[in-house]
């Protein structure tokens, strides 16, 4: 499987991981006092981000991507729904 295949699953599933997080976790160990989902969605959400941060510089080296564009795609693993905009606009076209 090549890098940019590879980058594209992993954006896809950190994205998902992250928006679990926000959305599902976190407000079920704050309103319902149940931390157990927000410890196996955060270990899982952690390994994304690394996989993804690590696939980004892989990424940024194959295709020589600027300093810019590649802060951008790392930027985007902290915005809610950034990976997946990574994911469809940017890698779509290589």
């Amino acid at each position: 499987m090549n890098a940019i295949k590879r980058f594209r699953i992993i954006a896809w599933l950190e994205g998902i991981s992250f928006l679990l997080l926000i959305f599902v976790a976190m407000p079920l160990k704050y309103f319902a006092d149940e931390p157990w989902l927000n410890r196996q969605v955060g270990m899982a959400h952690g390994i994304l981000f690394v996989l993804y941060v690590i696939l980004a510089i892989e990424i940024k080296m194959a295709l020589n991507w600027n300093l810019k564009k590649t802060a951008i795609a790392l930027g985007a693993s902290i915005i809610p729904f950034g990976t997946f905009y990574i994911n469809e606009k940017w890698m779509r076209k290589n």
